[in-house]
């Protein structure tokens, strides 16, 4: 590597400069480090899904369910929610105790088979969607 040169800003940000052919030289081993490999595999797991969603459409959640998940919702409370029926009432619906449910809910139990098909029918849902 030739001579790099750190340079402070006034703001106490420390910077690099380093000959260009060094530069150059990170970024590809960079590139190889995260590179085309992953990217495929990347691809392909894509492919692989949507293939199975043509198949099956019921299996792809409401947009709203997604983003409740990726904001730490459990699968059953974030359908609850997105149909808007409050806990109680879900458990009356489906035969369960509050409790029972909430601990579902609270990733604390997975349920009975049997607990989550009642759910599903109570949500009228995909029983796909509360694996």
């Amino acid at each position: 590597m030739g001579k790099v040169q750190i340079i402070r800003t006034p703001g106490g940000e420390e910077l690099v400069v380093l000959p260009r052919a060094d530069y150059e030289a990170l970024l590809a081993d960079a590139g190889a480090a995260c590179g085309d490999d992953e990217d495929a595999e990347d691809v392909a797991i894509f492919d692989q899904r949507m293939a199975a969603l043509s198949e099956n459409p019921d299996e792809m959640l409401p947009w709203e369910v997604s983003a409740a998940l990726l904001r730490g919702a459990t699968r059953i409370r974030a359908l609850r929610e997105w149909k808007g029926v409050r806990q109680r009432e879900l458990a009356a619906r489906a035969g369960l105790g509050q409790g029972y449910l909430s601990d579902i809910e609270r990733g604390r139990t997975h349920g009975s088979p049997e607990a989550r098909a009642n759910i599903a029918r109570a949500l009228d849902v995909p029983t796909e969607w509360l694996r």
